[in-house]
């Protein structure tokens, strides 16, 4: 049986060593798989990340009623489609990712093998979707990673049935 290796260890520091971490990386890689035209071609990873960043004021300015943004659903997806490759790299294993948006916003998200439940996150106040930092942004996205990691190491049989 093989082991999943040891969870992520996020920097203290600033965004710039946050921008090093493997969900990062895993993060920039499937948004510039999106660029079909080149048009982020010339930004740098912390260009394309700025779009996950929502200072605090703005994100307390966003109202909660309305249907979420197309630009909040796209940074929405992309974050939890970066959770699912970071999980299948790290286990091996397929994951099967399923998310579900009503039009107030609200829903959730499951990460799955073909018979086990790895992740369930509730989502709540989708329009206001982002994060205050970099770091914010790698810290949550690398738990979320090392959570899934811990039930497929909890039940590797059930997980590779």
């Amino acid at each position: 049986m093989a082991t999943l290796s040891d969870p992520t260890v996020i920097p203290v520091l600033g965004d710039n060593k946050a921008v090093a971490t493997p969900f990062i990386k895993c993060l920039v890689r499937l948004i510039r798989g999106q660029d079909c035209y080149g048009s982020w071609k010339e930004k740098c990873d912390a260009d394309l990340l700025a779009y996950f960043t929502v200072p605090e004021e703005k994100r307390c300015a966003i109202p909660i009623i309305g249907d979420p943004d197309p630009g909040v659903l796209w940074r929405l997806d992309m974050f939890y489609r970066a959770v699912g490759v970071s999980v299948e790299e790290r286990s091996g294993l397929l994951i099967s990712r399923t998310m579900e948006i009503n039009h107030e916003g609200f829903g959730r998200v499951l990460f799955t093998t073909r018979r086990l439940v790895v992740l369930s996150k509730t989502l709540r106040d989708v329009h206001r979707f982002g994060f205050s930092t970099l770091r914010k942004l790698a810290k949550t996205g690398a738990k979320l990673v090392n959570d899934a990691a811990r039930v497929i190491e909890a039940y590797p049989d059930v997980a590779r049935a």
